[in-house]
């Protein structure tokens, strides 16, 4: 059965090439400031976008199940939205620092307008103090691409560095809870049972 994954993330669309998922990638259009404006908690956030990006795609593919999914970092209760900059992202790191980050990550199936299936995983990283010595070295290391990840940091890379300690999912925490999305993919017969 036709799948779409309605996301320019590198790492999501890597995780579903890893798991064997056949799919094709479509960016959704949506405007995700917008949907931050009317929710405050960083689950409903998840939750929303990631359901807002697969309606967005299947209103285009409508004979296809598409996988919408989403991010949102929230530290000492303010959230955070990728950095512009790589001065936004050492102010972004300077506030991390020494404190608990939690990631929470959605995921969401639609067909033809109509969502399915959701489903979000929060992960909370304990961020060691930075240094601004490492806070430059990371960002000489990690920027540009730290720039398309909402916690300026990539774990299957350079970014591990920044944590003491991670509690949740490994693929909650690169941005999409992967193994309740196969289950329901499975349930649906979109993939191989």
């Amino acid at each position: 059965m036709p799948l779409i994954l309605a996301s320019a993330s590198l790492i999501r669309r890597a995780m579903l090439d890893a798991a064997g998922v056949r799919f094709r990638a479509i960016t959704p259009s949506v405007d995700e400031a917008a949907v931050k404006r009317q929710l405050s908690d960083p689950r409903h956030i998840a939750i929303e976008l990631a359901k807002a990006k697969a309606i967005d795609v299947s209103a285009r593919e409508s004979g296809d199940w598409v996988i919408g999914s989403d991010s949102v970092v929230s530290v000492a209760g303010r959230l955070f939205d990728k950095p512009s900059s790589r001065d936004e992202a050492a102010e972004h790191l300077r506030f991390f620092s020494g404190k608990s980050m939690e990631l929470t990550s959605a995921a969401a199936l639609a067909m033809g307008q109509v969502v399915d299936w959701t489903h979000s995983e929060m992960a909370t990283l304990e961020v060691r103090s930075l240094s601004e010595d490492f806070i430059s070295s990371y960002l000489d290391q990690e920027w540009p691409a730290v720039g398309n990840c909402v916690g300026v940091f990539r774990m299957e890379g350079y970014g591990v560095h920044l944590f003491d300690r991670v509690v949740g999912d490994h693929f909650t925490i690169l941005g999409m809870p992967l193994i309740p999305l196969l289950g329901a993919l499975r349930d649906r017969g979109a993939i191989a049972g």
